[in-house]
């Protein structure tokens, strides 16, 4: 494709088009990733999650700051609540990251969640490999703010940043949500609000009655980034982390992990369109779909019989193969 070959001949024009194409779930996704595969691997990724409010724009936008001073290229992945109107992103973060907005080494992308309620949209892994061929050297993906159910990105990065604030009940959202587990660094940010230090020692004694592994003990650092304060400590520690995955062996695994996942949500996606095209057209399927709608028949009953008959199945996609849409949307 024309537009991969600009891309990667760093046209940020081609780059744009591509996230676009990639957004849209068009049927030139596959071609798109095969192209850019040699290419991908090089980029440190870093996600940042938290609760509403806790101020992850902000850090974001002075880590970048950081990673500019040191010449390095940053991408950010910004994931902002889908507009009920146009689909697209509400807020758009590139709003309160004005700064880097016309800095050539820095590329920005809001995203919409577009339903996705891990707090990244379906699309963001290959959005994230398009960044990495495009050349950049860091990638950033902030979550939009849905509190409790911000897990994906863990599947996505290589550290994952948490940041919490004094005063959101953030100690106890955490247990309750799971972040104690995906969390390689705690950002305790607004730390000079009232109830900071209490909440850095909640977190800590969580920690220390939950250790998550033996090569890295998880820290829990304050920051003020509306102020700029604690943020190369930050950087510092994001570093420090790559640095462990990498003399362990740790990154590769991780990364080989992710890919494994990326492939197995790429075939329940596939089955999952195909299904649903097949919902309006077999007659089987159809009936099948009706006895359960009447309570005639269980779900879970109908599902065995589904997936237990393989030949039913080769020729539903088979039937959708000769009309030649490739297991792509119809467009």
């Amino acid at each position: 494709m024309e537009l991969v070959e600009n891309m990667l001949c760093g046209a940020e024009q081609s780059l744009s088009r591509l996230i676009t194409l990639v957004e849209r779930d068009t049927p030139d996704v596959p071609q798109i990733m095969k192209k850019i595969l040699p290419r991908t691997g090089r980029a440190s990724c870093i996600g940042i999650t938290g609760p509403p409010g806790s101020g992850k724009s902000t850090l974001v936008d002075r880590l970048t700051a950081i990673a500019r001073c040191k010449g390095l290229s940053v991408g950010i992945i910004a994931v902002d609540p889908t507009s009920p109107f146009s689909g697209g992103a509400v807020l758009g973060d590139r709003i309160r990251m004005q700064q880097h907005y016309l800095d050539d080494g820095v590329f920005i992308r809001s995203m919409a969640t577009r339903g996705s309620l891990g707090g990244l949209p379906r699309a963001a892994r290959a959005v994230i490999k398009l960044l990495d061929a495009f050349g950049k050297d860091l990638i950033i993906v902030e979550t939009v703010g849905v509190g409790q159910t911000e897990l994906d990105i863990m599947k996505m990065v290589d550290t994952t940043v948490v940041v919490l604030f004094p005063g959101g009940g953030d100690a106890i959202q955490t247990m309750k949500a799971g972040l104690m587990e995906i969390a390689n660094i705690f950002v305790v940010n607004k730390a000079d609000r009232q109830g900071a230090e209490q909440l850095v020692m909640e977190l800590e004694a969580m920690l220390s009655l939950n250790p998550k592994n033996s090569y890295w003990e998880v820290p829990v650092l304050c920051t003020q980034a509306i102020n700029n304060v604690g943020i190369e400590e930050l950087y510092r520690e994001i570093e420090r982390h790559r640095n462990v995955l990498e003399s362990t062996g740790r990154l590769s695994q991780q990364r080989q992990k992710q890919r494994r996942e990326e492939l197995i949500q790429a075939i329940e996606h596939g089955v999952s369109e195909r299904l649903s095209r097949l919902m309006e057209k077999d007659e089987n399927l159809i009936a099948l779909f009706e006895k359960v709608e009447k309570g005639e028949m269980d779900p879970y009953s109908a599902a065995k019989d589904i997936l237990s008959n393989g030949a039913m199945l080769r020729g539903w996609f088979a039937k959708l193969e000769s009309e030649g849409n490739g297991g792509g949307k119809k467009k």
